[in-house]
């Protein structure tokens, strides 16, 4: 199986198997499921939040995701428990369909060390 079979594969079972536990089925956009991503790091997963606060853990989510490929690294958590990020090396220009599938490739590669699909 190819490479981009092979995400296209996991992407979409992680896609089913979030629209299921979190959206009743309907199927959760990208950046639906960065959000998610976003309050499981930091944790408040039952907290209410504002728009701003919905934007801040979306950055989060994408500092998580884009850590292993070294464009950020995790400083520290804050008094509030929100983990913060330093930037290490420039986003490279992408095209909106390469950052889609670069940001699939990192959920994907995310929820496999979760052990949330195989």
């Amino acid at each position: 199986m190819s490479r981009d079979e092979q995400l296209k594969q996991r992407w979409n079972q992680v896609e089913e198997k979030l629209s299921r536990q979190f959206a009743d089925g309907e199927k959760l956009e990208l950046d639906a499921i960065i959000y998610l991503i976003g309050l499981q790091e930091l944790g408040q997963v039952h907290r209410r939040f504002k728009k701003d606060h919905k934007l801040d853990l979306m950055h989060i989510a994408i500092c998580r995701l884009l850590e292993p490929y070294g464009y950020y690294e995790f400083e520290f958590y804050d008094d509030d428990g929100w983990p913060h990020y330093k930037m290490l090396e420039q986003l490279p220009q992408l095209k909106a369909g390469e950052q889609a599938v670069l940001m699939k490739e990192a959920i994907v590669q995310y929820f496999l060390e979760k052990e949330y699909i195989q």
